[in-house]
């Protein structure tokens, strides 16, 4: 018997997508986010999760939605990508969702070759559809380096350390 898929659902507007569970770390409430000047608008900026810069991207915009609100339900899921890490900003994260393999699409079977190279599958699960993602093809090369370099920048010198530091 194949293996089910396990992946983490979430909400952007009135679709539910996945992501692997295996590259999800955790999902968190949306802090505060420090805005990075001259970044792509779905680049919110970056937050200090635990002491680690995690830049955060809002995969609401990157996906074209006009609107985007604020509410309570949205979440940050932070992946890890090898050494990568980042935050996606959804609307809400559900559940861990299994997917028996009998009830995957292969892309192909959907959409036009090229057309959605980061779509990995549609799921059937309970009625609903379920649109499987491949989070390092989502982005471009360029947005991933880029978000390495967002990461890496320094921190804000707060108002108190610089003055110590003059």
């Amino acid at each position: 018997m194949d293996k089910e898929l396990q992946v983490v659902g979430f909400r952007i507007g009135r679709e539910t997508f996945g992501l692997p569970i295996s590259i999800v770390r955790e999902i968190v409430r949306v802090p505060e986010i420090t805005a990075v000047p001259n970044a792509p608008d779905y680049i919110e900026g970056v937050i200090n999760l635990r002491g680690r810069i995690i830049p955060i991207v809002d995969l609401r915009k990157r996906f074209g939605q006009k609107s985007v609100e604020s509410s309570t339900k949205n979440r940050i899921i932070v992946v890890e990508l090898g050494p990568r890490g980042f935050g996606l900003i959804v609307n809400s994260a559900s559940e861990v969702l299994r997917i028996p393999p009998s009830e995957i699409e292969a892309p192909g079977n959907v959409f036009q070759e090229g057309e959605l190279d980061f779509v990995t599958g549609v799921g059937k699960l309970k009625g609903r559809l379920v649109i499987l993602l491949d989070v390092s093809k989502m982005l471009k090369r360029g947005e991933l380096n880029s978000l390495d370099e967002i990461a890496r920048a320094p921190e804000p010198v707060a108002a108190g350390e610089f003055a110590r530091r003059l």
